[in-house]
């Protein structure tokens, strides 16, 4: 599977919510693989955290933030099950799950119930160590600045707006992935 493929067949080539997407997409990849290539004792499948990690904001054109040229009819936040319905109907059920459960560190139905979030009530939260490594490189890139890569203090200061459960889970992960 070539995930440039599906991107330039939901994506105009050339636009600007085109290069962002491709852009941020490659960063999280290349972080990501960075990470599982420095602990082979993970065993982490490379090709699927590659191919994931370029798919898991597809669906953001679904969305309403002009900032990043998309200007579809939702609220942001739901780009995750929209990207991961796009998958599963293309047949990408695994990286479905990787669209669907990285927004923040995730979402609990605790906190899609709590914060009357406009997004399915089920449990969002990455599962897999592929499904938590891409959630966690992608918080260190931003698309609104997409020549910065955030530190980890920067990063965790990003995540702490979506409260403590955010800040002591991207904590585990460094301490997994970073270590």
């Amino acid at each position: 599977m070539n995930p440039l493929t599906l991107i330039n067949k939901y994506f105009i080539a050339g636009s600007a919510a085109h290069t962002i997407l491709v852009r941020h997409s490659r960063d999280v990849a290349d972080k990501a693989l960075s990470i599982a290539r420095a602990h082979p004792e993970m065993r982490l499948d490379l090709v699927f955290i590659e191919e994931a990690a370029m798919l898991h904001d597809i669906g953001i054109f679904l969305c309403n933030d002009p900032e990043i040229d998309c200007h579809g009819r939702f609220p942001y936040i739901c780009h995750g099950y929209l990207g991961a319905e796009l998958m599963r109907r293309e047949g990408f059920p695994r990286h479905a799950l990787v669209c669907e459960r990285h927004t923040g560190t995730g979402l609990s139905p605790e906190m899609i119930d709590g914060r009357l979030l406009p997004v399915p009530f089920r449990d969002m939260r990455p599962q897999s160590a592929e499904e938590q490594l891409i959630c966690f490189a992608d918080k260190f890139f931003s698309k609104s600045k997409p020549d910065e890569e955030r530190s980890v203090d920067k990063a965790r200061q990003n995540i702490s707006k979506y409260g403590s459960r955010d800040v002591r889970r991207f904590d585990e992960w460094c301490k997994r992935f970073l270590a």
